[in-house]
């Protein structure tokens, strides 16, 4: 490194260092403004408030990084100006351009850590600040006893005190309620005088009270029979007197308890660039699944007409349903591939014995079984030999006398029977069309119309509640994008505010905290408002999300590259001189051109 780019780069590194911490404890101060009254008077210790303004001191980097390079260059090139040492660098034979890129190459890794810090500490600093917030907003206010008022921040409690001691432990004319008993006013404790503090790690409140009474107000031990009128005697009021006594009250509610940070993990702003993708794909999804039920519930929206109409879906839709059935129908696939025909199994009989009752003539299989003539003396008829049923002996024989009765059961063949269908009798157009005109022409009852008229408010409310769903997922999904746009803009605003700030630092030629502070506030609200106005528009659909993000950091890049120019050109911007030989010149030209008309012929 030459010693050129040494005295550059001390130049910047001590203004950016002081400029960054200032930076960062005005933005903490004005993020700490807007929960000023969640902070105060809850009693929180020095560990809690120290996690809270750090982490977001972290949330405020991406904000605090691009303005102090701003400040820090306007600072170092304004002072190397004011003192002559650029004007003795450009003499020497070295460009301005020349003597920007040791910082700028600074600048470069700053952009770097700036993107480290938007994509991975931001995330992580932002769920901590606001859970952390979050709880303390929950917790009760600290123990505050006034003069002259009761206090009822304990659960079930009242307490009045007419005078506090400055030491804030001693008290006098003390007044308990005790409404643990959920009965009304009927347990008080007066007192002359007490002392107040908290033991165990302020668990618990230690009342010590003197010269007093304890007034408690309750039913008698007689028993009351039901139905019987109440006797006014039937409460009693018992009254014991004390010097000292002591009252310990539970502080439990008071205790600040933390949050599961899982409930505050899906904002945008804790979320880095993998989470953001994921978000996006899954809302994208969501869109596409409400516009696909759209399409697909249309025809039972009507129960008759428009049935049949078919709506040509869009491209994306239709390219959308195809992935969604095959990846539905994807853990089916391996399944339907290796399923293959199972082999026949080799117990079953074989063919020939099971063919044996098939190969019997029809006409054998129609014949009725042999009957032997009645003879003359009128006994009934004795059936043949094949057709007596024999009781089998054991299992063997049962299988044997199935195998031979088995053909009986395909003794007769089924007869087809051939229906003809009825001819239809042609119909022609004017038949049809003579009946829908009847339809048409019949008078509606009330009945139809009613139904005609529920049916139409059903399908608008359908449809109003997809096109609502779709709109605030639409809206859900830009601010993902936004987000994700931003982590990398943010980052690269450190760039735009480098180019701006050196360049208009050598043209102004002032140094310290004066000018190069005013310049800087002007040239930051100006990107924080096209920020805003970006994203707005953005969020809005109006623009895309890319030129709603990265229309500052454009904007203020081609300003940057001007100011380069003008400096390399040791243009004399904030001078008055340039602005009147700037204004003679166009003077004397609407001159020339005004000479020029009179003199051209008529």
């Amino acid at each position: 490194m030459k010693k050129l780019d040494k005295l550059i780069l001390s130049a910047f590194i001590g203004p950016f260092l002081i400029t960054f911490l200032v930076v960062v404890f005005i933005l903490l101060n004005v993020n700490m403004l807007k929960y000023f009254d969640d902070i105060i008077g809850k009693g929180l210790d020095y560990w809690t408030l120290g996690q809270l303004f750090f982490h977001f001191a972290v949330f405020t980097v991406p904000t605090a990084l691009p303005l102090a390079v701003l400040l820090s260059s306007l600072i170092a090139f304004g002072n190397l100006g004011e003192h002559f040492e650029l004007t003795a660098i450009k003499a020497s034979g070295v460009s301005l351009v020349r003597a920007l890129l040791p910082i700028f190459v600074f600048v470069l890794g700053l952009t770097v850590v700036a993107f480290y810090a938007n994509n991975d500490l931001v995330p992580k600093a932002a769920l901590e600040a606001y859970s952390l917030l979050y709880d303390i907003k929950q917790k009760k206010p600290a123990l505050d006893l006034r003069e002259g008022a009761f206090y009822n921040g304990i659960n079930d409690i009242s307490i009045k005190v007419n005078k506090k001691f400055p030491d804030g432990i001693t008290l006098k004319d003390v007044i308990v309620y005790d409404h643990r008993k959920n009965d009304g006013n009927k347990e008080v404790t007066i007192a002359d005088s007490g002392r107040m503090q908290t033991i165990l790690n302020e668990r618990y409140l230690k009342f010590e009270l003197f010269n007093g009474y304890n007034y408690t107000e309750g039913a008698s031990n007689e028993r009351e029979v039901v139905g019987q009128k109440r006797n006014k005697n039937s409460e009693t009021l018992s009254r014991s007197k004390f010097n000292k006594t002591q009252v310990v009250f539970d502080l439990s509610s008071f205790q600040m308890d933390r949050t599961d940070k899982k409930w505050f993990q899906n904002n945008r702003i804790m979320r880095n660039l993998g989470q953001l993708d994921g978000d996006i794909d899954s809302v994208h999804r969501e869109i596409m699944n409400q516009r696909l039920s759209h399409y697909l519930y249309r025809p039972s929206y009507f129960n008759f007409y428009f049935r049949k109409d078919t709506v040509i879906m869009p491209s994306d839709v239709w390219a959308y349903k195809h992935y969604r059935d095959s990846i539905t129908a994807l853990p089916y696939r391996d399944k339907i591939k290796t399923r293959e025909p199972q082999p026949v199994a080799q117990t079953l009989p074989p063919p020939a014995k099971t063919e044996e009752p098939k190969k019997v003539e029809p006409k054998k299989q129609e014949s009725k079984p042999v009957v032997v003539r009645k003879p003359d003396n009128d006994k009934p008829p004795v059936k043949s030999s094949a057709s007596i049923k024999t009781k089998p002996s054991n299992r063997f024989n049962k299988l044997n006398a199935a195998v031979k009765r088995r053909p009986v059961k395909y003794k007769t063949q089924p007869k087809v029977i051939s229906v003809v269908p009825p001819r239809k009798v042609p119909v022609s157009d004017s038949t049809i069309q003579a009946k829908i005109d009847s339809v048409f022409k019949l008078e509606p009852r009330q009945e139809v119309w009613q139904g005609a008229a529920n049916m139409a408010r059903q399908v608008k409310s359908q449809v109003e509640n997809a096109n609502s769903s779709i709109e605030n997922y639409t809206t859900e999904l830009r601010t993902f994008q936004i987000q994700w746009h931003k982590i990398f803009a943010s980052s690269f605003a450190c760039i735009a505010m480098f180019l701006i700030g050196a360049p208009l630092g050598a043209i102004i030629k002032r140094g310290g905290l004066g000018v190069p502070f005013l310049v800087s506030i002007l040239f930051f609200i100006i990107y924080y408002v096209l920020t805003m106005q970006g994203e707005k528009l953005a969020k809005q659909g109006n623009v895309s999300i890319a030129t709603g993000v990265w229309m500052a950091d454009f904007l203020l890049l081609l300003t940057g590259m001007f100011f380069l120019r003008q400096a390399r050109i040791d243009a004399r911007l904030f001078e008055a001189d340039f602005y009147s030989v700037a204004a003679d010149k166009i003077k004397r030209w609407f001159t020339k051109r005004k000479d020029a008309r009179k003199a051209q012929p008529v």
